[in-house]
């Protein structure tokens, strides 16, 4: 290797890897950089948090969720591998082992600076029939593909979805949209345990009214199969539901087996540790970043895994720019996440209540309901409002809003009023837009701090 020409080695080829590799490129040219990525699945820069969608029949075609392809990566002087798989990340020795999934050979290529950006998996409990066909996660597109492709198989209609995190409910979505009859299954006390129960209750709610069957409280232990050996049914301790095709929607673990045999530094929920340039604790040429890591909570100041594309592509601008030689930092996240079921829009940003008591702050709960706009427009949609705000000094810890069409995105102010540490109070002054056909004279958020303001001074 040329003592002047430097090798940067990406192993990932989604969001963080391929937004790092291209970010350095722009920086450095391949006379001064050479960029070598591995990626082992069919695809690149695409969007996972689409598959849903595309799944459901709102989005036709599975390219429109690919951002760039892998030939759009070489045309700028990236040698992009793919289905390729790093099997060994050797510190040691600065180099990583990779195996051809399609021709089967091996060779070590090695590196002087390393982006670790192995993404997630989708948890998959070690249960009886759980790699039956027909269960499927879904967390690439080539899982999407794998399950469209079993849609197009089956003559039957009942789906079981089990989990009711964001990825169950936009999945059972997804299957009604398909024209299922939906089951989802939850060990949770209600859907959506990123909200509070009393506004998971909502959700629990919304849903059965558009046909889904919600069964809470309920610990699936088994997939039973048929004669053929596929699917046929979930079982729990007390009943059975017939399911002609099951998804996973439990949520999704970092995907660090590489990083934990290198001995990398990994956190308590299973991600690499990193500083604020996104290197990785303890090493200095070695970066990581999305689904694979672990993020400060800037509002309780613990680390989190939070698996978003958001920060998935935050991450990688800031890798590449300091992979490249200038530099930059990622400060953290305020925890915002966005969603939806049919059309119930689901929000938070901050924290729940047991985050909030988790940290050790003392805090107020309040709960409104409003309206997206001027009562007597056409289109008015009723929304429900949950702020906390810390006893004493009334700063803002969290936002949940569960409503129609104008509500998700409610919670951005919420969000950089966390970001901006401000408190209650000082939310109720905001100077947001109004108009009878955008919002009530008060928003709805600024409702809900009106009454966490009244709270926080009668506490």
């Amino acid at each position: 290797m040329s003592s002047t020409r430097e090798r940067l080695v990406v192993i990932g080829g989604d969001a963080a890897g391929m937004s790092a590799a291209s970010q350095a490129r722009r920086l450095r040219g391949p006379d001064e950089l050479e960029i070598v990525a591995f990626e082992r699945g069919h695809f690149t820069s695409y969007s996972a948090c689409g598959i849903p969608y595309w799944v459901g029949g709102d989005v036709e075609q599975r390219d429109a969720l690919i951002a760039r392809t892998p030939e759009q990566h070489r045309e700028r002087d990236i040698d992009l591998r793919m289905r390729t798989e790093v099997t060994r990340i050797d510190v040691a020795n600065s180099r990583v082992l990779d195996r051809d999934l399609e021709g089967g050979g091996e060779s070590w290529t090695t590196y002087d600076k390393l982006v670790i950006a192995t993404g997630a998996r989708p948890i998959r409990p070690a249960l009886p029939g759980i790699d039956a066909p027909g269960v499927h996660g879904v967390q690439t597109l080539d899982d999407g593909q794998a399950l469209l492709d079993t849609l197009a198989r089956t003559e039957g209609r009942r789906a079981v979805v089990i989990g009711a995190g964001y990825i169950g409910v936009e999945m059972a979505e997804a299957m009604v949209n398909r024209g299922y009859e939906v089951t989802v299954v939850n060990r949770g006390k209600e859907p959506m345990s990123t909200l509070d129960a009393d506004m998971g209750r909502l959700v629990h709610e919304a849903m059965t009214g558009m046909g889904i069957e919600m069964v809470n409280d309920a610990e699936v232990t088994k997939i039973l199969t048929g004669d053929d050996g596929r699917v046929r049914a979930v079982a729990t301790e007390d009943a059975e539901y017939p399911a002609d095709v099951v998804v996973l929607g439990i949520g999704v673990r970092p995907e660090t087996a590489l990083a934990r045999e290198a001995g990398l530094p990994l956190g308590e929920h299973g991600g690499i540790l990193t500083d604020l340039a996104m290197r990785v604790r303890g090493h200095e040429n070695i970066w990581a970043g999305g689904d694979c890591v672990e993020v400060l909570d800037l509002v309780s100041g613990s680390h989190r895994h939070i698996a978003l594309g958001t920060h998935a592509n935050k991450h990688g601008q800031v890798i590449g720019s300091n992979a490249g030689g200038g530099y930059a930092t990622f400060p953290g996240v305020v925890g915002t996440a966005v969603s939806k079921v049919c059309d119930l829009e689901l929000a938070r940003t901050g924290l729940r209540e047991k985050d909030a008591r988790a940290a050790g702050l003392q805090f107020v709960a309040v709960t409104i309901e409003s309206t997206s706009r001027a009562g007597y427009y056409p289109g008015a949609a009723l929304m429900t409002v949950k702020m906390l705000a810390e006893r004493r000094t009334g700063r803002l810890l969290g936002v949940q809003i569960v409503g129609r069409e104008g509500a998700g995105k409610r919670v951005d102010v919420a969000a950089v009023a966390l970001t901006a540490r401000l408190t209650v109070e000082q939310m109720t002054a905001l100077d947001l837009g109004y108009a009878p056909p955008f919002s009530p004279v008060w928003d709805p958020v600024l409702v809900a701090a009106r009454k966490a303001v009244a709270a926080v001074r009668a506490g």
